[in-house]
């Protein structure tokens, strides 16, 4: 601090404790409130309290206000020394730190524990992108989550100079010659672990919109692109989206077809002179469409179901969607109007669209598992502290029985979520692209339908574990009720859950024996 802090004894903090004077002790800190008393959000009277002024204050600030408020610059400076011989217990965390909380982080990175799948290298990867998530990330999160405008141009940069949005289409050949978080792994050795920690360190902003935002419709827009584009199409398309100049989106849910993709009514006609397609139809629910110059489009043809690239020009136009969460993930409604399309600008072969898109799904909803089950750990952190420092019926909350078996629950979900994730992650690591569509579809498909099911029931263990600031959007809850409003997405997106359940089954009982009898 740039101002000289005196030391006080706890017997000179007690004399100032009335209007004219009034200081309090937090965590071994003294703060002068004279001036700041009748600016209080409750009022001065709660802090002229006699078991509040002049006293410590610690356990009665942190039962109703967030850590983070002590470290605002306009609280900060009313700390006016510190008591002496004692010395804070409730240190600020520092960027990039894993939590010390149980159950906060996956195993993995808790000191003692063992993992079959992570290496050194994947633990040093994992500290990196922490400290750029904390330190570029989160803050701009915070802001634009608000705002409802699209993440910073400069956030976007940062990411591209790293090969962050490169290394989100998983390992491939587009990650050949590029260098990836400054050399910290070779584009050969970067497999699907390093990706899910790169996920889930993202979702740690706890800032929904603004994950989606965060070109959540290149993390599934661009993948048919790079595995059923021409080659002068990828020349064309894939550096810029890359750099994070151009932006990308996967439209394919229409209004009267989500999960039901035959059931699309965009048409694409082939003109009389064969070298464009005429494209006619509407988009809706498209993530980062308001801002994107490409849409990854699926149409009906007159031989099936085709996918084209389409871009932003004439005939397209777009509409934003207010939702549940922030505007900033560019949720928007889509029209086509008699866009000329170049043939060379078909994914895959004409009529083949369902196989782009098939293969396309289990990248996309394995992405969305990484990050529902980091989101439901965030959640398992927050109540983790709030039962620990909340005080009911003079003790802590997590002395209630019912509120320990709420927890329970909420860990054994993330807990079990995050080990089937991680085994489907080594079967997609020892699996070329194509064996994946074919072996892990009914998999990923039925982890998610359990993590978007699971997820949803730690949001409502939350709120009741919270209270009213459960579904207060600032303060103490405000990360729970933020959750548990956007938290139906996870279950719509990628498709609804029955769906995915059925699909699961489906795919199961092809490979059924014929000879497998009771």
């Amino acid at each position: 601090m740039s101002k000289q802090m005196k030391t006080f004894t706890r017997e000179e903090v007690e004399k100032h404790n009335n209007e004219g004077s009034l200081w309090v002790i937090i965590d071994a800190k003294v703060y002068d409130l004279t001036r700041f008393k009748d600016l209080h959000p409750g009022g001065a009277a709660v802090l002229l309290d006699e078991e509040i002024a002049g006293q410590d204050a610690t356990d009665a600030f942190f039962g109703l206000h967030r850590h983070e408020v002590l470290l605002r610059p306009q609280y900060a400076r009313l700390q006016i020394g510190t008591i002496e011989d004692e010395e804070e217990e409730i240190p600020a965390p520092k960027l990039g730190d894993i939590s010390k909380v149980p159950y906060a982080e996956p195993t993995w990175l808790n000191d003692g524990f063992h993992s079959p799948y992570f290496t050194k290298n994947h633990r040093e990867f994992q500290a990196a992108m922490r400290k750029f998530v904390d330190e570029v990330i989160t803050p701009d999160a915070l802001i634009h989550e608000s705002d409802n405008k699209r993440p910073n141009q400069e956030v976007f940069d940062k990411m591209a100079a790293l090969e962050i949005h490169a290394m989100r289409m998983g390992p491939g050949k587009h990650l050949k010659g590029r260098t990836l978080m400054n050399g910290l792994v070779k584009p050969e050795e970067f497999d699907y672990f390093h990706e899910l920690i790169i996920t889930q360190e993202i979702t740690r902003c706890k800032s929904r919109g603004y994950g989606d935002g965060l070109l959540g419709g290149k993390v599934i827009g661009l993948p048919p692109v790079l595995n059923f584009g021409s080659d002068e199409l990828k020349a064309k398309v894939i550096p810029d989206v890359l750099a994070g100049k151009k932006f990308i989106c996967l439209a394919v849910s229409e209004a009267q077809a989500g999960s039901d993709v035959f059931g699309l009514s965009t048409t694409a006609k082939k003109s009389d002179c064969g070298k464009f397609w005429i494209v006619n139809g509407n988009k809706k629910w498209i993530t980062n469409g308001a801002f994107a110059d490409y849409f990854t489009t699926g149409c009906k043809t007159d031989n099936g179901f085709t996918v084209l690239l389409i871009e932003r020009g004439e005939g397209v136009e777009t509409k934003s969607i207010k939702t549940s969460y922030s505007s900033t993930a560019g949720t928007a409604y889509v029209t086509f109007q008699n866009v000329k399309v170049p043939i060379e600008n078909t994914l895959g072969e004409e009529g083949a669209g369902i196989y782009v898109m098939l293969s396309n799904f289990n990248h996309e909803r394995w992405v969305m598992c990484c990050s529902s089950t980091r989101s439901q750990r965030g959640i398992v952190e927050e109540c983790m502290k709030w039962t620990t420092q909340r005080k009911v019926f003079g003790k802590p909350l997590i002395n209630q029985p019912v509120v320990r078996a709420k927890l329970a629950d909420m860990i054994a979900r993330v807990e079990s979520l995050q080990a089937w994730l991680e085994n489907l992650t080594h079967q997609m690591n020892n699996m070329p692209y194509k064996e994946q569509a074919s072996k892990l579809a009914g998999p990923i498909a039925l982890l998610k339908m359990h993590a978007t099911r699971s997820a949803q029931e730690t949001a409502k263990d939350a709120v009741q574990i919270f209270g009213g600031r459960g579904v207060t959007s600032s303060g103490m809850g405000k990360f729970i009720e933020h959750y548990h409003r956007t938290v139906p997405f996870d279950a719509l997106l990628g498709g609804a859950e029955d769906v995915l359940a059925d699909l699961g089954v489906r795919q199961a009982m092809r490979a059924m024996p014929k000879e497998a009898k009771l």
